[in-house]
């Protein structure tokens, strides 16, 4: 059903500058079976198939990757600590959002044969691609050093604390060459891996969930009845805050591009959305099934105690254990297996969309490993120093938390910002572009989006914000990125509304 072609084209030179760089080599994708069939109409949307929908399937999963990774699984336990249940229906809608979201970011991929990071380099001046750039390494670095701090974290609890935490951000750091071990195999065999890695995930936490015997009436109320109230407003403003992740929208963008889709074929292109999004929704609703069990876990054990409020990724094995006990198998190792799995999957999926953001943004052409090694050395080395400086203190590891949400927070906007824009444009689209009723309500959960993640950024800042040179600082950084997004979106409102030929001369 896989196989890959036998191309008599040399690979691409470094040297070759009329050849961008490419989020697979052709020899890399997936061939799926039946799109090349003789006398195939181009414009007719082939019948579903099971088979072919199997061939699709990888991309999705792989995305759903960031709504599990430790910074939504802490967003998750401290959730169901603070809030018990009463959040459940917010990250279901949170979730939906993001599904629409990454939707998009695949109808760019397949319908352009091309991703959001080198759509960027292209539509954007200079100056203004490279801030994007460094706010999309931005954004992957903070989420980074999260991801490899919850494997180093798991790696802590299941050694019993013999491993301190700067070891395990040099065992995590060695997922580089993991990825590039597995790359070499073929994206199937890739794909596989983090399936393996999703249902260690899903088991390990429908165990804790049937350790704690949750009420299934409580459950099913909080996922249906919207409820909020003044105590539990930031931890709902996390959940939805943590859901999109800017790194993650330019990474679905162009792993849809494993696939072997003619983006001149409107059947072929329509029938490869249609099957991305079959398998993308199955994956965010495993995700959402799996943040459920967490968050209700830590609902039903700590709740409306006073330990609530105290509860994190560091010490949350070591509370369930006290709450739960050991039974056959002590749950502390069942949580440190999971919260490993999703350290370990998020890292990979990390160094994944490293490669394509900069690949894309700077057009680069270097050897996979090459990459993949300044990738993984941008989040290694400030995590090691991380690591070094706060392994004894978990208050400093919150706080410092906290600061990498607010990194990636504010790094929103120039991820979904030039993607609804460049979703929307007919001349780049075609008849795939987005409708009006779509284009209004993604833009609605954009907006909902980037006003949530401006609360939290706003409450951070007035809580932290100290001294009159800070606070200059605060203001000014504020003022140019207020001016950036406000560039952003003029720009792309008088490049709309003029004809492709004049687009470029918009700087």
């Amino acid at each position: 059903m896989v196989s890959t072609h036998d191309h008599s084209q040399p690979l691409l030179l470094a040297s070759d500058q009329d050849h961008p760089e490419a989020a697979y080599d052709e020899a890399d994708k997936v061939h799926v079976v039946g799109i090349d069939e003789v006398g195939d109409d181009d414009c007719r949307t082939p019948p579903f198939s099971w088979k072919k929908l199997w061939l699709f399937t990888g991309p999705g999963f792989l995305m759903s990757i960031a709504f599990l990774d430790p910074g939504n699984l802490e967003g998750d336990l401290q959730a169901g600590a603070i809030a018990g249940n009463s959040l459940l229906w917010l990250l279901m809608w949170a979730t939906a959002m993001g599904l629409l979201v990454q939707l998009l970011s695949a109808r760019l991929g397949v319908a352009t044969g091309r991703h959001l990071a080198e759509l960027c380099r292209e539509e954007y001046p200079t100056w203004a691609r490279m801030v994007l750039w460094v706010m999309a390494e931005l954004a992957l670095i903070g989420a980074d050093i999260q991801e490899v701090i919850g494997s180093a974290i798991a790696i802590k609890i299941l050694s019993n604390g013999a491993l301190p935490l700067w070891s395990g951000v040099l065992i995590t750091a060695l997922d580089c060459f993991i990825f590039l071990f597995l790359e070499n195999y073929g994206v199937r065999k890739l794909e596989a891996v983090f399936a393996v890695l999703i249902a260690t995930m899903a088991l390990s936490f429908a165990w804790m969930f049937g350790e704690a015997k949750p009420s299934g009436t409580e459950l099913l109320i909080g996922i249906i009845v919207p409820k909020l109230s003044s105590r539990t407003i930031k931890q709902a403003v996390g959940v939805v805050g943590c859901i999109i992740m800017p790194h993650n929208v330019f990474l679905h963008s162009a792993l849809v591009q494993s696939r072997e889709v003619d983006p001149s074929k409107k059947g072929r292109v329509q029938e490869a959305l249609n099957y991305y999004s079959i398998e993308s929704t199955v994956a965010l609703v495993i995700s959402f099934v799996i943040n459920l069990f967490v968050t209700t876990v830590f609902a039903k054990g700590f709740y409306g105690t006073q330990i609530a409020d105290s509860i994190g990724l560091v010490n949350a094995g070591q509370y369930l254990q006290e709450k739960y006990g050991g039974g056959l198998f002590p749950i502390m190792y069942i949580w440190g297996i999971g919260l490993l799995a999703a350290g370990q999957s998020s890292t990979i999926t990390g160094t994944y969309a490293g490669q394509f953001i900069m690949g894309g943004f700077l057009d680069l052409r270097l050897k996979k490993w090459m990459r993949a090694l300044i990738t993984r050395s941008c989040a290694i080395i400030p995590t090691i120093i991380v690591a070094l400086i706060f392994d004894s203190s978990e208050d400093t590891l919150d706080v410092l938390n906290e600061w990498l949400n607010v990194l990636q927070s504010v790094q929103i906007p120039f991820a979904l910002i030039p993607l609804l824009f460049l979703v929307s444009r007919e001349q780049l689209m075609g008849s795939f572009k987005i409708g009006p009723v779509l284009k209004m309500v993604a833009w609605l959960v954009a907006a909902l989006v980037m006003v949530i993640n401006g609360y939290l950024l706003f409450d951070f800042f007035a809580s932290e914000v100290t001294g009159w040179l800070f606070s200059v600082g605060v203001f000014a950084f504020t003022t140019g990125y207020v001016a950036f997004i406000v560039y952003l979106v003029l720009r792309d409102i008088n490049v709309s509304s003029l004809c492709g030929p004049k687009r470029s001369q918009i700087q």
